[in-house]
């Protein structure tokens, strides 16, 4: 409703953000998702039959996908309502349900897109599912989080998940040209200065039309260096939201490739966690982990160096301690690797669930008691250290269950001699 200042005609109009007048007016013309929406795309498809089905846009910001709801349903002839899932409540829902049925009873049909699904509660998102299931709406729901954790099982059964791009250079570059065109000329940026400006923007092309704005709104008299960007423009932290996908997708990059021995992305994962604001706490108890799931025997060290690392952490804090996390990122991911006893302890918590409560051998039960020795307990005990080579060779499982071998050392760095030694006591034990 408009004001007084309105009404008099004394509001001066501001004009919209560069990235609402650069906004695609077909699918055509929206940059990096032609995996979707090209000819041969799912979304492409259903577009040119005009025939659409509930959806859900996964992706990261900027990369379009209010615009494809809006431009999916302008193709299709369908009537767009939109609802932010932030801003709105079950009133809000009703409302637009209510209309969406009225709409229907008119032959009209409506997309409902509805921005930031995952933050309704599995309640809210139930509330969707009879209006779609009797096509009152086709839903069209966008978010930057894994629906896979965030959205109901019974949403996502009666909705396809498309999975959005990341924007790459090239589709970046594109927007740049648009803009420049828009504006009649070019930004004023040396090569690498431009390069810089495409990395600051992270795969948002949102972002990266806002900074440009910006460029062309000082109007710089020459063209500017990447030192001289740096100081106009703020760089915002990476997207990392630690309790989100993210913190998990980026400790499990951590880990694998300690894992598969590669030092090199091993700190760049490092890295990319730090500067996201991990607590590096939490990269410590992973580094921990790894040292004894993934090294174990072969480097029996590398736990110790790992406690270390962490204490070191604790002690220095944030930048310093840093260094030890580093350290021990490439100690690890250059270390020999077993996963043996890992594997050797797994099988045992198995064997211990199925054998049930067997007791120990007598012969190696302690008789404190008159009593418990006049039961056989400790009889025919063997100290082996007074044995041949210090091993005797008894049986330490339960009466009643066969011997099992639980680790097998595969052989790496200092698991080469435990395994020599196993082969060998194995041997004894055969007589």
């Amino acid at each position: 409703m408009a004001d007084l200042f309105e009404a008099a005609g004394l509001t001066p109009q501001q004009p919209s953000p560069l990235a609402d007048r650069l906004r695609p007016q077909t699918l055509a013309e929206v940059v990096g998702q032609d995996h979707l929406l090209g000819p041969e795309g799912p979304i492409g498809r259903m577009a040119e039959a005009k025939r659409l089905s509930s959806m859900i846009l996964w992706g990261p910001p900027g990369t379009g996908k209010t615009t494809i709801a809006r431009l999916l349903a302008k193709a299709a002839g369908y009537e767009f309502q939109q609802l932010s899932a932030v801003f709105s409540g079950v009133a809000d829902l009703k409302k637009a349900f209510e209309q969406a049925r009225a709409r229907r009873l008119a032959g009209q049909a409506t997309l409902l897109f509805v921005d930031e699904i995952h933050r309704f509660n599995r309640a809210q998102q139930d509330g969707f599912l009879p209006f779609v299931e009797e096509g009152i709406v086709t839903l069209v729901g966008a978010t930057t989080e894994n629906p896979s954790f965030e959205l109901n099982g019974a949403l996502l059964s009666r909705s396809q998940v498309f999975v959005l791009k990341r924007l790459d250079d090239e589709a970046l570059e594109q927007l740049l040209a648009k803009a420049e065109a828009h504006e009649g000329r070019k930004l004023p940026l040396e090569p690498e200065a431009r390069a810089a400006l495409t990395a600051l923007a992270d795969g948002d092309g949102r972002y990266l039309l806002t900074l440009s704005e910006t460029l062309f709104n000082i109007a710089s008299a020459k063209p500017l260096t990447t030192k001289e960007l740096g100081q106009i423009l703020q760089k915002r932290s990476p997207a990392y939201d630690k309790d989100r996908e993210e913190h998990y997708n980026l400790i499990s990059a951590l880990h694998k490739s300690i894992r598969g021995s590669d030092p090199d992305a091993a700190l760049y994962w490092l890295a990319r966690m730090l500067t996201g604001g991990e607590d590096p706490l939490f990269v410590a108890r992973r580094l921990i982990r790894a040292a004894a799931e993934d090294i174990g025997e072969a480097d029996p060290m590398s736990l110790v160096l790992a406690n270390a690392a962490k204490d070191t952490y604790d002690f220095l804090g944030s930048p310093e301690g840093e260094i030890a996390l580093a350290q021990l990122v490439v100690h690890l991911a250059c270390a020999p690797k077993s996963n043996a006893v890992y594997k050797a302890f797994g099988a045992a918590m198995k064997a211990a669930k199925e054998t049930g409560s067997l007791m120990p051998p007598s012969h190696i039960l302690n008789a404190p008691t008159r009593l418990m020795k006049d039961l056989g307990y400790g009889k025919g005990y063997q100290y082996d250290h007074d044995a041949a080579e210090g091993f005797s060779g008894q049986n330490y499982f339960p009466d009643g269950m066969e011997r099992r071998q639980f680790y097998q050392p595969r052989g790496e760095g200092n698991e080469a001699r435990i395994k020599d030694r196993l082969e060998r006591w194995a041997a004894l034990r055969k007589g």
